[in-house]
């Protein structure tokens, strides 16, 4: 019988705690992404520096708000903080006022956070699919308009 063993044990043991990140650090996930900072203050809410924002989620602060491409989201006193004489932002009320989902866990100090509803509207606009051309195994010219008001399922494979 074949000894079962883990890769990298030294990594995977859960009896050990290990810090996610420094101490007075947070960890911030959104697709895909772990970003870890250091310069943030953290209680209800999570205060970043405006700067960090487009790294976090593309936003960034401008006059008109904290704008995405053609999304715009207005600035208020929620939003952007002034403590110490600096200026903070809240990502946490920012996600409260788009309807964006998240899970914290306190204790850890870590953030994870869902796809912004706004974000994913403005890629299905109507939910139909462009129409596309493609030739089949003998030459003749397929469309995917032949299938209007049918289910179709579009497989694609690429040796890359």
């Amino acid at each position: 019988m074949a000894k079962a063993f883990m890769a990298y044990p030294e990594l995977r043991d859960p009896y050990v705690v290990k810090d996610i990140h420094p101490k007075g650090c947070a960890t911030i996930l959104y697709q895909g992404k772990a970003i870890t900072l250091s310069d943030v203050r953290a209680g209800d809410g999570l205060l970043i520096k405006p700067k960090y924002l487009r790294e976090i989620n593309g936003f960034e602060v401008k006059p008109e708000g904290a704008c995405c491409k053609d999304l715009c989201v207005p600035l208020g006193d929620q939003l952007l903080v002034n403590l110490d004489g600096q200026q903070w932002f809240d990502l946490a009320a920012f996600a409260d006022s788009l309807g964006q989902p998240y899970v914290v866990d306190f204790e850890a100090n870590v953030w994870s956070f869902a796809e912004i509803p706004a974000k994913r509207e403005n890629t299905l606009v109507n939910a139909m699919a462009p129409d596309i051309e493609l030739a089949d195994r003998s030459g003749n010219v397929f469309r995917l308009a032949d299938l209007k008001g049918k289910k179709a399922l579009i497989v694609t494979w690429s040796s890359w």
